[in-house]
């Protein structure tokens, strides 16, 4: 009897080992859950971010959990809390704030939950990995491709959002290249001002106002990206000077491409978020397991150097217009020619 007992009681312990592991257990069934939250939906690049994220995620076999803030940095803590709740694995963030998303990141800390700074970085924080584009570099290109065309003349000069600390290094890097030719006196600025959650129509007054100031005397404008030179173009035009004066760009949006063509804008930076998605979800795979993501870099956030990944920026203008964006799929030939 004794024996029996024993037998059973031995073949009910390896039912139950079976159950847990050999059948697919809760946690064996249990698909990889990354947490995504985004700034805003509200420009084409960040739509692009969110499209080609969804299909890396698909690709993979993992559950992707996306939320987007509208630019609202209490709301984007709010949904990271949520994605926290839910269960999340990982979080990949691009902070509408990159001051106060510190305490996003802190909270995932206590947590236990590793965080990809996405785009833009993180300040003060210990976050455990960067990924991005060289931002210092295409604000040298902007600013470059500026000097080359009006080594003299009236400039106006226009940041993001000071909340944004990409938009502190795209500034730094044109700067880099203009300030000298300020200081030599050949540049002169009429305006420099920063605009406000990157909203094209406080760049469309705030671009008025300095053709105002300066009785249309604009040689040159650093627009900071696509959505903003939009609205600046919009009030170049109103005073006839869509097309006449050089204004930069970023992010290859088909506004911005159908403006080149035009040649209302003249450049932008292609920075390919279809890289960029698909980099921040393969890291995530590997930093969930353990892995090495592959930091190529380090960049400090004024509290650590945090290990990055950066990718080149690349220059567009009516000359390479085809080569860059058209054949190299991300934008398609009808759309941007408009045919």
């Amino acid at each position: 009897m004794k024996r029996a007992l024993k037998l059973f009681s031995l073949l009910l312990m390896a039912g139950i080992l079976f159950s847990m592991t050999g059948c697919g257990g809760a946690k064996g069934a249990k698909k990889m859950r990354i947490g995504v939250s985004l700034p805003t939906q509200r420009d084409e690049r960040w739509v692009r971010d969110a499209q080609r994220m969804k299909e890396a995620a698909k690709e993979a076999e993992v559950e992707l959990r996306m939320q987007i803030s509208d630019n609202d940095a209490s709301k984007q803590m709010s949904q990271c809390e949520n994605l926290f709740a839910q269960g999340i694995d990982i979080l990949i963030l691009a902070p509408h704030d990159a001051t106060s998303a510190a305490s996003i990141v802190d909270k995932a800390k206590r947590l236990k939950i590793k965080v990809i700074s996405y785009d833009r970085l993180v300040l003060n924080s210990d976050v455990d990995l960067y990924i991005s584009f060289d931002n210092v570099k295409v604000g040298e290109l902007q600013g470059k491709f500026l000097v080359d065309r009006v080594p003299k003349g009236h400039y106006v000069l226009l940041g993001g959002a000071p909340t944004d600390n990409n938009a502190k290094l795209f500034k730094q890097g044109a700067l880099s290249v203009i300030q000298p030719l300020i200081d030599k006196g050949d540049v002169k600025v009429v305006m420099d001002q920063w605009i406000q959650d990157w909203q094209p129509t406080v760049a469309m007054n705030l671009m008025q106002n300095a053709l105002t100031a300066s009785g249309n005397k604009i040689d040159a404008v650093l627009a900071p990206n696509d959505n903003t030179a939009g609205g600046i173009i919009q009030a170049l035009s109103q005073v006839g000077l869509a097309g006449k004066i050089p204004v930069t760009g970023q992010d290859a949006e088909v506004t911005a491409a159908q403006r080149i063509v035009e040649g209302t804008q003249s450049m932008t930076i292609f920075k390919d978020t279809r890289q960029l998605a698909s980099e921040a979800i393969g890291a995530a795979l590997k930093m969930v397991k353990d892995e090495d993501p592959g930091a190529t870099s380090k960049i400090n956030n004024n509290k650590i150097d945090v290990p990055s990944i950066l990718l080149t920026p690349v220059i567009v203008d009516k000359d390479n217009i085809d080569a860059v964006l058209i054949d190299s799929g991300y934008l398609k030939r009808e759309d941007v020619y408009k045919k």
